[in-house]
């Protein structure tokens, strides 16, 4: 009877009334777990079916989920991301700044897999088949910069050791360390025709390229590289034979190139005077030339500076020139930068002097990592470059106050960097620098020996005309504090410009705000000292930003500096400029006496 009853159970009342209403997250899971799970599994499907607009219903087998899901309206409802084009998409990609999120979005489906692709314009290949399979090009058809060489190389997929070396990284077998001391040989590269058909492939499929590093090429992959890639303007060679740069011949806007001969544990090809004077006669339009690991003498620097024209950097990067090929570097007309790295000596025979030519166009020398024990050798690199304006030398072996001397005949450097020179001492440092008349940046760091009690008033008041001053030559003379303002910096130098101080300072002083102090005692010095020379030096610099001088003489020198107001202009124009008035004279004369000859 009670079954029966028209009056609801109180019980069964609210159980009744939690059926009627859709479930919430929290009444799903709190019951049967199979039921959750039917929930989401239901969730998934419907969302599936609104994004590939199918109308199929939902299977039978689960009854009991699809009556208790309530299913939301925003799960059937179109997706309105898919009606954009691909340009406000990529638009909308180029946007996000972390390049991991690249990574994440391609894998949400093909169609953003495709424009993420599209974005990347750089990539290091490291698997061959990806590149022999055409996926390379076809999922990245935008590529700008591309390096191969990782790929070249056979190496165990699971390796954990990775050696890097001048800008390749190579994953090593446990066999590898059995080679004789070389990490890289010739059994363990892909053999030139398949990377000829894997570069043939790229080219063909990526004609955007403007820089690759490619290993191991013959001639016919870089003529069809040359040809079909005509934008390409930067290239990388690794153990490439001299006869297969005949095919750089097709490359005729390569501006960059960098030849890697040999790397030490690594690999070793030979790269002698003949495959300079191919890479030369093949790459005319060449600014920037690096070798690295090379081979060569004066016949191959000579055939570099007169075909390549427009060479103006060139970097030798342990080079095993022979001796006399600093000679060939006034060859190099228009050259501006010469960088040497990580060399064992400079010129071991660099013959006469009178055969060392100065290179009439180089402004900048650096010396980095090199060792410079040979002083006949760094004495004929100083006169090839005595013309140089800017000279770097870091972290270079041997460099002491014998070797740094030769450098008094760089008559023309306006700024010097020295760091890492331990050898070095105050002494030389001073005896070079007062010497030059136009130095106006120094930077002296790392350099053990140079310390700050040793300074002599010569030397400190050379260093207050400077235009910028980097001085930190040991941890020791480093100031916690600092000189942050400029007014306590002017303030401690005055105070401390005549003595001996034990203090370091990085900051760029003003020439006008510093007084010109008298030593102790108040006589001038004497003619022909380091003292007379440094006072010179910091009148004639001083001189155009001062005042007006109280004489004539005074006044006129201020218009012969190069700091003085006013418009510049060169000889020509001067000498154009006053032939057209003396023409636009004449002219009036003429024309005067043709007017009055009429009127009478």
């Amino acid at each position: 009877m009670s079954s029966s009853s028209p009056h609801k159970s109180p019980i069964l009342e609210p159980i009744k009334a939690r059926k009627n209403r859709p479930l919430s997250w929290s009444d799903q899971f709190s019951g049967d777990p199979n039921e959750a799970l039917k929930h989401v599994i239901l969730k998934m499907r419907l969302q599936s079916i609104s994004n590939s607009g199918s109308a199929t219903p939902p299977s039978e087998s689960e009854p009991d989920s699809a009556d208790s899901f309530t299913p939301s309206p925003l799960s059937g409802s179109t997706d309105y991301f898919s009606l954009l084009n691909d340009e406000l998409v990529l638009d909308v990609f180029s946007r996000v700044t972390d390049r991991k999120q690249h990574v994440s979005n391609s894998l949400v489906c093909k169609r953003w897999c495709m424009l993420c692709g599209k974005m990347v314009q750089s990539i290091v290949l490291l698997d061959w088949e990806f590149l022999e399979s055409g996926r390379l090009s076809f999922r990245f058809p935008n590529l700008v910069d591309i390096s191969i060489v990782p790929a070249c190389i056979k190496f165990e997929m699971n390796s954990g050791i990775l050696l890097h070396a001048r800008n390749l990284g190579v994953y090593l077998n446990s066999g590898d360390f059995e080679t004789g001391g070389l990490f890289v040989t010739k059994e363990t590269i892909l053999d030139s025709a398949t990377i000829d058909r894997g570069v043939r492939m790229l080219a063909t499929g990526c004609r955007n390229l403007r820089r690759i590093a490619l290993m191991n090429l013959s001639e016919e992959g870089l003529r069809c590289l040359g040809n079909e890639c005509e934008m390409l303007q930067e290239m990388e060679l690794h153990c490439c034979s001299e006869l297969a740069l005949k095919g750089i011949y097709g490359c005729q806007n390569l501006q960059i190139v960098k030849m890697i001969g040999r790397i030490d544990g690594v690999y070793d090809i030979g790269f002698s005077d003949i495959g300079m004077t191919i890479l030369a006669q093949g790459c005319r339009r060449l600014l920037k030339l690096e070798l690295v690991g090379c081979e060569g003498s004066f016949d191959g620097i000579k055939a570099i500076g007169m075909c390549c024209q427009m060479l103006e950097e060139l970097t030798l990067c342990d080079h095993r020139m022979e001796g006399g090929w600093l000679s060939a570097l006034s060859y190099c007309a228009n050259l501006k930068i010469l960088s040497i790295h990580s060399s064992m000596y400079i010129d071991e025979n660099p013959g006469v002097e009178q055969y060392l030519g100065p290179c009439p166009m180089l402004e900048e020398l650096h010396l980095r990592r090199c060792r410079l024990h040979n002083r006949e050798g760094v004495m004929s690199l100083f006169l090839v470059c005595q013309r140089i304006r800017e000279l770097v030398i870091e972290d270079c072996w041997g460099l002491d106050n014998n070797i740094f001397v030769t450098a008094s005949i760089l008559r023309s450097i306006r700024s010097l960097s020295l760091e890492g020179c331990s050898l070095l001492t105050t002494e030389g440092l001073e005896s070079v620098v007062l010497s030059w008349n136009e130095l106006s940046r120094l930077k002296v760091i790392s350099c053990n020996n140079i310390r700050d009690s040793e300074i002599r008033p010569e030397l400190a008041s050379l260093f207050s005309v400077l235009k910028e001053l980097k001085w930190r030559p040991n941890s020791k003379s480093f100031l916690s504090t600092g000189l942050h303002a400029k007014s306590s910096g002017i303030k401690w130098w005055r105070e401390n410009l005549d003595g001996n101080f034990s203090h370091s300072w990085n900051f760029r002083p003003a020439r006008s705000e510093f007084i010109e102090k008298m030593p102790t005692g108040g006589t001038a010095p004497q003619r022909g000292t380091a003292a007379a020379a440094a006072a010179n030096l910091r009148r004639r610099k001083t001189a155009s930003t001062g005042g007006a001088a109280g004489g004539a003489g005074g006044t006129m020198l201020q218009f012969y500096t190069d700091d003085a107001p006013g418009l510049k202009i060169s000889p020509n124009v001067v000498l154009i400029m006053s032939i057209g008035f003396i023409a636009f004279v004449a002219i009036l004369h003429v024309m005067g006496k043709l007017y009055f000859v009429r009127r009478e």
